[in-house]
């Protein structure tokens, strides 16, 4: 079986990126992003593998958090591997260890832009896989996401002007990359935090999934993946068919007799898109239906207060943004046109 899988992977590998449009192409200058776990430890020896047949540049860059009392010596072990392999590394360490996980992926993704700028690395890789994406969608799933967030991890997004991020393993299982770097005898590095069940992602990994394999479906990581794929599409769709359905003005209103034969799908995420444009901060669920809600409203109907202290409000044709001079006082009405 570890022979077998010594050769599949990289020839699943290979097949994903020939697909149009091409995730790695041909002189690529791509950093790798290595923790020294399974995932990215299989990741960079694909590529490895496969530099040859794409005329690649590769790199490996480690971020050290600072979380733990060994994090400096799995970025030493994660050095010694670039060494061995023959690749330029690159190590990241923060001054004040990250105070959540959300804190700690924008520090990562941060550092890996500017290392990737710095470097002139066009392309930056994750060891994402299969089984991440159906952890995501469930995480999302129970914190009332809704379809963008339960579209989960795409195969790649823009990090900043000219470099991508790349998920090359997204068709791939844990369970995969773990026998692959058993078959290749690749010495990974185990990050006890993975085992912490007072993290929530951590609790659907080793508690939530083996649960609903085992009762539910054999093949849940699976099913959710592709449930997560069909939603990326159907909401890049969505998103298309909003902005057609608006113009966008400097002036911070909207016209809502416009927005009456559209679906509420539609009318939804044309408001949202709105708000985004002239807010200071993203709108959640419920803002968002309160302005939505303005649409079929009375003239002067407005909703409670939005991120900024400012409201929308209802005048003719019209929803308007207003900046509240005084908490809880009434606008000036004089200032409306």
């Amino acid at each position: 079986m570890s022979g077998k899988i010594a050769k599949l992977l990289p020839a699943k590998l290979s097949e994903i990126l020939r697909s149009p449009p091409p995730l790695l192409p041909n002189g690529a200058k791509i950093l790798i992003a290595v923790s020294g776990g399974q995932d990215s430890l299989c990741l960079a020896q694909l590529l490895i593998k496969l530099q040859a047949s794409w005329d690649w540049q590769l790199a490996i860059g480690h971020c050290d958090h600072r979380w733990r009392s060994d994090s400096q010596a799995n970025a030493r072990h994660v050095a010694n591997l670039a060494k061995n392999w023959g690749l330029p590394f690159w190590l990241r360490t923060a001054t004040t260890p990250p105070a959540s996980e959300a804190t700690a992926r924008e520090w990562r993704y941060g550092q890996l832009i500017e290392l990737a700028q710095q470097t002139n690395y066009n392309y930056v890789v994750t060891g994402h896989t299969r089984s991440d994406l159906a952890e995501t969608f469930l995480y999302n799933a129970i914190r009332g996401s809704g379809s963008d967030g339960l579209r989960s991890l795409g195969w790649q997004r823009e990090l900043s002007q000219g470099i991508l991020l790349v998920r090359p393993l997204l068709s791939f299982s844990r369970s995969q990359t773990g026998s692959f770097c058993e078959a290749m005898s690749l010495p990974i590095w185990e990050d006890a935090t993975n085992q912490d069940l007072k993290h929530s992602r951590n609790r659907i990994r080793l508690e939530l999934l083996p649960y609903l394999e085992q009762h539910f479906n054999p093949q849940v990581e699976r099913s959710l993946a592709q449930t997560a794929a069909i939603l990326r599409d159907e909401v890049e769709l969505l998103e298309t068919l909003a902005t057609q359905a608006w113009q966008p003005e400097a002036l911070p209103r909207i016209d809502r007799l416009k927005l009456r034969d559209l679906p509420k799908a539609l009318q939804r995420r044309v408001i949202r898109q709105f708000l985004q444009k002239h807010l200071s901060k993203a709108p959640n669920f419920e803002q968002i239906e309160k302005v939505v809600s303005l649409i079929y409203a009375p003239r002067r109907s407005r909703t409670d207060p939005l991120p900024g202290d400012v409201w929308a409000e209802v005048e003719h044709s019209w929803i308007w943004l207003r900046s509240e001079p005084n908490s809880g006082s009434e606008p000036n009405k004089s200032n409306h046109h």
